[in-house]
């Protein structure tokens, strides 16, 4: 095996990435708090063409040094918003009809591994504050809620990890991978 130069991995462009046939996926960052899960969660999403990101009340906007940090230019190239009020965001989204998803903990809530995508739908996913979660008003408005299996002694993962499983994921279920 040899390891693979940069030049070699055929990355598109930022103007090829905006070009390009994306998934019917909305990430939506409630209240997000550390920068660098930000950074990371837009670098997921330029790796598995998201359509867009919704960046929510606390949660930082672009540019930032400490978003860019863990984003390595991804705020270029994912399609990103600001709103104030997620609510504000889950509203809209419901009016372009949306399959509203929270990624928490909540009472009959759907395994990931369970969970099944639908080609013609789209779907927004809602990653809450790494304490507090999605907010219950938030909750509430969801057609459905997702929890990622865990079986150590802890009960939640790092926001970016958590995004980066479901968003692997659902990728993977679309593209039949």
């Amino acid at each position: 095996m040899r390891k693979l130069a940069n030049s070699e991995l055929e990355r598109k462009t930022v103007e090829e990435f905006k070009k390009s046939d994306k998934k019917p996926i909305i990430i939506v960052l409630d209240n997000i708090r550390s920068l660098n899960n930000i950074g990371s969660i837009f670098r997921t999403s330029d790796a598995f063409l998201i359509k867009k990101i919704y960046l929510c009340g606390i949660t930082a906007k672009p540019p930032h040094k400490d978003i860019h940090k863990t984003a390595l230019g991804a705020t270029e190239s994912v399609d990103w918003e600001y709103f104030t009020k997620t609510i504000d965001v889950i509203e809209k989204l419901e009016e372009e009809n949306y399959n509203i998803v929270a990624i928490e903990q909540v009472e009959n809530s759907t395994s990931l591994s369970d969970f099944s995508v639908e080609l013609n739908k789209q779907y927004a996913f809602i990653f809450g504050n790494e304490v507090k979660g999605v907010a219950q008003e938030i909750v509430d408005k969801c057609d459905e809620c997702i929890e990622i299996p865990q079986f150590g002694t802890k009960h939640s993962l790092n926001i970016s990890v958590s995004a980066g499983i479901v968003i692997w994921d659902i990728f993977s279920k679309l593209n039949d991978i």
